[in-house]
């Protein structure tokens, strides 16, 4: 983590972010095609049973996994698998594939330690992915984050974005552990207030119950406005049974005054309220992310309801280390404050979200 801070990331950080991105990708895409090297890797994974959690009947050794964004394709996932991640979520992945929005689409804000994305989910498409998940599955459950295709402006009616959806489900599910829907990707057109017609919510997961859900589903959306807001959602959720639970996106725009969405610690404030409204509102799991960098940021994310939390931006600013050092702090805050087990502390903090979280 030293050597990272200090010698790669000023180096990494002199140059374009996306260029460094894409180039990081493309190194861990080759590692991982050496099996001795990821598990070597792996070898170095520290074991702590207080830290195993079952979510949607599955099983995590850690609730801290590598969100969706980092590995949009499905291109590393050996390699990403091994870093000491409880699970490692893909995508965002659409029906067709494509080239996202305009560059230049991400932003370093390092007094921050913060990003900010205008991506506009470029991918390689379903079919490609799919080919790709086909080789043998990871040894940490692999989440598949899908989004209707971004095509820019070209107007698109309800059906065929329903469709989209569907089409990737289809395609997809039967390749990974946990599918997630993103409905609120801030850096499309669609994906900035389509699914705020709940009808529209409604109209697509009818359409996967008649496909057939063969895995665990979470959907992701943005902080709600308003109370009722999250009502409504919840009540278009509500009559699918297959819905295992929910997934925290970024809100849409920025203070920063570049476009797309800020992730890192800018996010967090919204998406720790998001958990805990979700956590008292439903008995459904949540999946927290927003400003995950540390062990505290990662245990009040649980202890606001989170049964799993997720990171990426940390990733960029600590190195690939980070994962590692956030397990035995976590571990350190649970014994510290009496849990036998992580699972116990999901929540105990979300009757009041502003009361302050002992180890934040």
């Amino acid at each position: 983590m030293g050597l990272y801070r200090a010698i790669a990331r000023p180096l990494l950080f002199r140059a374009d972010p996306e260029r460094v991105h894409d180039a990081t990708v493309r190194a861990a895409e080759l590692a991982s095609r050496s099996r001795t090297l990821c598990r070597a890797v792996a070898a170095r994974r520290p074991g702590d049973g207080r830290l195993a959690v079952e979510v949607a009947g599955l099983r995590f050794a850690t609730p801290l996994g590598l969100a969706a964004g980092f590995d949009k394709s499905a291109r590393a996932v050996p390699l990403l698998s091994a870093l000491g991640f409880g699970h490692v979520e893909i995508g965002s992945v659409s029906a067709d594939p494509s080239r996202g929005n305009p560059r230049p689409r991400l932003f370093r804000l390092p007094a921050e330690r913060a990003i900010v994305v205008h991506y506009g989910v470029p991918n390689d498409g379903a079919a490609r992915v799919a080919e790709r998940l086909s080789r043998p599955r990871p040894a940490v459950p692999l989440g598949i984050n899908v989004v209707s295709t971004n095509r820019g402006d070209a107007p698109e009616t309800d059906t065929a974005i329903i469709g989209d959806y569907v089409e990737s489900v289809r395609r997809l599910q039967r390749h990974g552990d946990f599918v997630v829907l993103n409905l609120s990707c801030p850096n499309t057109r669609d994906g900035q207030g389509f699914f705020a017609d709940r009808s529209r919510l409604r109209a697509l997961l009818d359409e996967l119950g008649e496909l057939g859900v063969e895995r665990p589903l979470f959907v992701k959306v943005a902080p709600f406005a308003s109370a009722s807001e999250l009502d409504g959602f919840l009540e278009a959720v509500e009559p699918a049974p297959f819905v295992s639970g929910f997934s925290v996106n970024l809100p849409p725009g920025n203070r920063f005054g570049l476009p797309g969405a800020v992730s890192g610690p800018p996010a967090a404030a919204a998406a720790e309220r998001t958990v805990a409204e979700l956590h008292r509102a439903s008995d459904r799991a949540v999946i927290g992310s927003g400003g995950v960098a540390s062990a505290e940021d990662a245990y009040r994310m649980i202890r606001l309801g989170a049964s799993l939390v997720q990171l990426y931006t940390a990733l960029v600013y600590e190195g690939p280390g980070v994962a590692r050092r956030i397990g035995p702090g976590l571990s350190a805050l649970l014994e510290r404050d009496g849990f036998a087990r992580v699972g116990d502390a999901v929540g105990t903090a979300a009757a009041d979200p502003t009361a302050s979280v002992p180890g934040r």
